[in-house]
């Protein structure tokens, strides 16, 4: 872990007093009140301030295709993402998430024998609300930023295409997960208070899961013809209304006459009510960490690995995980992270571009500097730097337009991000 120059030790300070400010609103909601919107005024005229002043413009063009690609490409996830989490929680019916007992968890059993071992005072860190999902998010944002500054290198569109990609490539993989195998959540009230979804399972369930649930002669039987045998039984009709060309979600979110507007289910259907392998929450708080690793490093990469290890045990401390689901998250997340160099590295891949072109032409070279040639020995090393340095071709206002729509653009995703994920 690459320790950041000592000039540059302002975006650390700024990821701190960030987490501090935010965790006044459990402390003192006035002073969180107060110096929250001057915090965020001091940083967005800070990065504006920089747009004219940075060199970098050319590398955030090149990279702008990648970026909104995979944006596009999280955004489709994420609604793949909500439709498995809809089918997961209405397939087996309401009932079945009252009756079926939770899993055992040793996380949890040693999360509480810890707080009857340790200091209070230490309890009391571990249950505080310091970080959650919306504070990584924003610290990844202010990385991203912080290329305006040269805290990190550029481009800050191609770490921002990284993330969300890795993103995309694990909120995929997640869903497969945890869609193959139903797995019954922590909070067995949930579904009954967050979903209006039937009390009966879905005919899919009828036919080939509750026959063969707990008999265990039904069961051996099963095995024995390998075919669903069973009679279903007597079941009320699915409710099916007309959405058209949506129809095709019908069997998989399960609508009802009280709650009957696709488009309405599948915004709330949040992080669903049965438990989702791995979890989402740790997966974004390592990812963050992970950038922060590769592209800062220092003293405050320590602190976010900290952060996301309270929030592990969180998760599990408060019931919205087993603790299976962080232990995955946190290995997919750095194994994912380090497969998608592709698109952003902190590594200088210029040299080693200008290394492979004077490779290539390293006997024109030695047969230039025999010759005495300085005109072609000053060609040949000319064509080498112009093949690696930023294209100078657009205008000056052409840049600056460009640098004005991106700070604008992830102002506004910024926004987004504060308002769609404050409440996790």
């Amino acid at each position: 872990m690459k320790p950041p120059p000592p000039w540059n030790s302002g975006l650390g300070l700024a990821a701190v007093l960030y987490i501090s400010i935010d965790y006044l609103r459990h402390v003192s909601p006035s002073w969180h009140q107060t110096l929250q919107p001057i915090l965020w005024i001091a940083l967005a005229l800070a990065a504006i301030v920089r747009v004219p002043y940075y060199k970098h413009w050319s590398s955030e063009f090149r990279s702008a295709i990648p970026f909104i690609a995979s944006m596009l490409f999280m955004l489709f996830t994420l609604l793949v993402e909500s439709i498995a989490v809809c089918f997961t929680t209405s397939v087996v019916g309401l009932s079945w998430h009252r009756e079926i007992p939770t899993l055992p968890d040793t996380g949890q059993w040693l999360l509480l024998a810890a707080n009857e071992k340790l200091p209070s005072l230490f309890v009391e860190i571990l249950r505080a609300h310091i970080i959650g999902l919306h504070h990584y998010l924003m610290l990844f944002m202010m990385l991203a930023f912080s290329v305006l500054f040269d805290s990190v290198k550029a481009p800050g569109l191609g770490l921002g295409a990284r993330y969300m990609f890795t993103m995309a490539v694990g909120r995929i993989l997640r869903t497969i997960t945890f869609v193959s195998t139903i797995l019954p959540s922590l909070r067995p009230w949930c579904a009954s208070v967050r979903f209006r979804v039937p009390e009966y399972p879905h005919p899919w369930a009828q036919k080939y899961h509750v026959p063969y649930a707990s008999d265990a002669g039904a069961i051996h039987l099963l095995l024995q013809r390998d075919e669903a045998y069973a009679d279903v039984g007597n079941y009320p009709n699915e409710y099916r209304p007309n959405w058209g060309s949506m129809s095709f979600l019908i069997d998989f979110i399960r609508p009802t006459e009280s709650e009957s507007s696709w488009h309405s289910l599948l915004t709330k259907s949040g992080g669903g009510c049965n438990d989702l392998v791995y979890s989402g929450h740790m997966f974004v708080a390592v990812l963050t960490a992970m950038a922060w690793t590769e592209a800062y490093g220092g003293w405050t990469s320590s602190m976010i690995w900290l952060l996301v290890l309270h929030s592990a045990q969180r998760e599990i401390r408060e019931h919205h995980h087993y603790s299976v689901d962080c232990v995955v998250a946190i290995y997919v997340g750095i194994l994912l992270w380090r497969t998608s160099k592709f698109l952003w590295s902190s590594k200088d891949t210029l040299m080693k571009r200008r290394l492979i072109k004077l490779e290539k032409i390293q006997g024109r070279l030695v047969q230039a500097a025999k010759d005495s040639d300085m005109d072609e020995i000053r060609d040949l090393l000319k064509g080498v730097d112009l093949g690696n340095q930023d294209s100078e071709e657009s205008s000056q206002r052409t840049v600056l337009i460009f640098g004005g729509i991106t700070i604008l653009f992830s102002l506004i995703i910024v926004l987004l991000a504060l308002t769609c994920t404050t409440d996790g």
